[in-house]
Parts: C-alpha cells; sequence; structure tokens
C-alpha cells in the first residue's frame, strides 16, 4: 500500500465530494436526521464545488489536500485561516474525512500531519476545528493527535438541500509550536 498526501485540484472535486459523502453516512448515522444523510447528492455538491474552486481557494493560506491509497483518493481534508471571530490568528482545520473502508488505516493520521504542517508553513501558532458532539470516534482521533477541547461550544443551524437542521459542534484547539503527535 503506497499513501501519499498531496494538495488537491479542481479535478479531485469529485473524489472529494465522494469522500465526504460517504463518510458523513457512515460517521454521522444516529448523530444527525437520517433524511439529511440520505439526501445528499453527489452530483449536485460537486458542480457546487467546481463553481466555487476559485473563490473558495482565494487565500494563500488555505488548501484542500487529498490522500491517495495506490492512486485512489481516500481523503481529503480542508485547512486556513480561522472562520471564529474569538480566535482571529489562528489556523483551522475546516474539514478532515477518510473513506469509512480506510479508518484505523493511517489516511486521518497523514492527512492531519500533512495539514498541521501546512498550518505552520502558513505562519500559524495555532489552530482549532469543531467535532460534532457525540461523534467520539473523531473526538477520539483528535485527543491522540494532540487537539484539546477549549470549552467552546457552537450550535450550528442551516439548510442543507432543502433540509433544515441544527448540528451541536465542541471545539478543539492545539498548539502547533508543540511536537506534533506520533500516532
Amino acid at each position: 500500500m503506497t499513501l501519499t498526501v498531496r494538495t488537491a485540484t479542481r479535478d479531485d472535486a469529485a473524489d472529494i465530494t465522494r469522500v465526504r459523502i460517504d463518510t458523513w453516512r457512515a460517521a454521522y448515522a444516529g448523530l444527525m436526521a437520517q433524511e439529511i444523510l440520505d439526501a445528499l447528492d453527489a452530483e449536485r455538491e460537486t458542480e457546487r464545488r467546481i463553481a466555487r474552486w476559485d473563490e473558495m481557494h482565494g487565500d494563500p493560506r488555505g488548501c484542500e489536500l487529498v490522500a491517495e491509497v495506490d492512486g485512489a483518493v481516500a481523503g481529503w481534508a480542508a485547512i486556513g485561516p480561522s472562520l471564529d471571530s474569538d480566535r482571529p490568528r489562528d489556523g483551522q482545520l475546516y474539514a478532515i474525512y477518510a473513506r469509512p473502508e480506510r479508518w484505523s488505516r493511517g489516511v486521518g493520521h497523514a492527512l492531519l500531519v500533512t495539514a498541521e504542517q501546512r498550518l505552520r508553513a502558513s505562519g500559524f501558532r495555532k489552530a482549532h476545528l469543531w467535532v460534532l458532539d457525540r461523534n467520539e470516534r473523531a473526538a477520539a482521533f483528535y485527543e491522540r493527535h494532540g487537539w484539546r477541547e477549549d470549552g467552546a461550544t457552537m450550535t450550528d443551524e442551516r439548510r442543507m438541500d432543502g433540509i433544515g437542521h441544527t448540528l451541536f459542534e465542541r471545539r478543539r484547539i492545539r498548539d502547533l509550536r508543540e511536537t506534533p503527535a506520533s500516532c
């Protein structure tokens, strides 16, 4: 098995979308309404992702990463400057997902280590991310990698594909000046 992580390109949009949808359906079953997971549409999301690609990649401190296993996209992460008004100097891990069949096989670890390296290279000393409440698998993964809850919570109310939903999330932070975890 050959695992590599590289910067994503517009040509990766469909693979990124498929990773996100497959992972949401597996990881969030029972944590959010099934009708939301069932309504995810890969073709529509890919079209939106391609249409917004330049806008989403306008800040040079941000990027999307894909992990490939033997040349096939097996995971995805997105990073950049903080979107949280109370942490304006931080970097942020916006998303990180590995295909369910690749869980616990190093894909998430490789993506997270590379994301942290990229955030450091962009000058960020600290970074944060948000984890869906009750997502114990993800919380344990981040904990092993040195990401600690800081007590902040978020209630994310939005419409997705015409379906309203509320997500409860918990923030984790990481001092990027500390030695990276070697999980």
